[in-house]
């Protein structure tokens, strides 16, 4: 398996800093240890080329080795500059895995890295936002035709391939693992709940207890969100467009309010929706003096950071670290956290370890799922089979040494049946 050069020169002590937090998340990763057991003996990956774009961190890291062990060859961009962990990077190039990602790289050079990873000409593609996809169906089309197959982990990145499907344009099968029961309850809900809040802490040290906090959207995303900062004691508000989630937003408890009305009360806005301006130029107008603005959608796009910087006659960066604050000509001032990228992994370290355990494991499944399907599925968006969640579930429940129910004859024979009723 070939590799690349460590990304930053091949130090070695920084090389094994990255080891220790690999080493670290996989210790809370049971379930994707036993899953990699099982590659090892199977290797359903055998001669298989994996290009990735994800997030460079540990957790990925522990993936990563999964699929590797599996027989796979990887090449990895990050999906997020700011996310990208430069010693795990380091660690995983002496892994054997070829990395193409660094800490706050520009634009341009994001998308070199893409360009370097889909050099590999892969069978399967792993992204986190579909801008490898994209990048593939757009500027790299003579690579189409060995693709068998992918899959997508967030929420945008489904998004844009639906609109990829219905419009005929997505060339091969993609699996959305986003999707999946395991990975929207825990995942999102929890991981995205627990990381976004712990991000903004670090960020500004604020109190939270007694701040009105403003989400913005109410997927399983923002439901986390809001539930964690209301246990912390903030007055949650939450936006929609959606009226079936607003109504369930205001049935747990929450004030539903469009953003026109939030954002002259807000101490502190998240952004949660997977699209484009979700605070734009006349929110911004009416904010309070020291208003945060925090973003955990993938892309920098929800928070309009070109507007907020027009506005601005001052800005003064790294007020703390990732935190800029943008000085209006009123005097007001708000603070933009991680430059509207997602919060909880510039500021923060992304989801914990237990957490991604079952995403990443789901991913792993699905990936193999794939390699067996992968003659008969034409070109789409597929959810990932029911029994992978289960098997994730059941595993993780293992690991904890919980044990649940099991079915009696009777009662399996009571649910198959029609005939039978009260």
């Amino acid at each position: 398996m070939s590799g690349g050069p460590p990304p930053l020169g091949g130090n070695v002590q920084f090389t094994e800093s990255g080891e220790r937090r690999i080493e670290w998340a996989a210790r809370a990763m049971p379930v994707l240890a036993a899953v990699g057991a099982r590659f090892a003996d199977e290797r359903p990956l055998d001669g298989l080329k994996i290009a990735a774009c994800l997030h460079v961190t540990a957790e990925t890291a522990v993936l990563l080795g999964a699929l590797r062990t599996g027989g796979a060859q990887i090449s990895l961009a990050a999906s997020n500059p700011l996310s990208t962990q430069d010693d795990v990077a380091a660690a995983l190039a002496e892994y054997g895995i070829a990395v193409h990602a660094k800490a706050g790289v520009d634009r341009d050079t994001y998308y070199r890295h893409i360009h370097n990873a889909l050099d590999l000409a892969p069978d399967i593609v792993l992204d986190d936002g579909c801008d490898l996809v994209n990048t593939l169906h757009t500027e790299r089309v003579e690579l189409l035709p060995g693709v068998t197959g992918g899959c997508e982990a967030t929420t945008t990145g489904i998004i844009r391939l639906r609109r990829m499907e219905t419009e005929g344009e997505l060339r091969f099968p993609m699996v959305a693992v986003n999707d999946t029961r395991i990975k929207r309850m825990f995942d999102n809900r929890y991981g995205t709940g627990q990381s976004t809040v712990d991000g903004i802490m670090r960020a500004t040290n604020t109190l939270l207890a007694g701040k009105t906090v403003v989400v913005a959207g109410f997927g399983y995303c923002g439901r986390g969100v809001a539930e964690r900062a209301r246990g912390l004691g903030a007055r949650v508000i939450v936006t929609e467009i959606d009226p079936v989630k607003g109504l369930d937003a205001l049935l747990q408890g929450y004030e539903v309010r469009p953003m026109a009305a939030a954002a002259e009360v807000g101490d502190v806005f998240i952004t949660v929706t997977g699209n484009r301006d979700v605070i734009r130029r006349e929110h911004l107008e009416v904010m309070k003096d020291g208003a945060i603005l925090a973003n955990a959608g993938h892309f920098d796009v929800e928070i309009d950071v070109r507007a907020l910087e027009g506005m601005a006659e001052a800005v003064n960066p790294d007020v703390r670290p990732n935190t800029d604050e943008y000085v209006l000509p009123d005097g007001r001032r708000l603070l933009l956290l991680a430059e509207g990228r997602l919060v909880n992994l510039t500021a923060a370290e992304g989801h914990p370890a237990a957490v991604m355990d079952m995403s990443f494991s789901a991913q792993a499944l699905a990936v193999a799922w794939l390699v067996r399907e992968r003659e008969r599925l034409a070109p789409g968006v597929y959810d990932v089979p029911g029994e992978i969640d289960a098997e994730v579930a059941r595993l993780k429940l293992a690991a904890a040494g919980v044990q649940i129910d099991t079915l009696t004859a009777d009662q399996e024979v009571y649910l198959r049946s029609w005939r039978l009723g009260s």
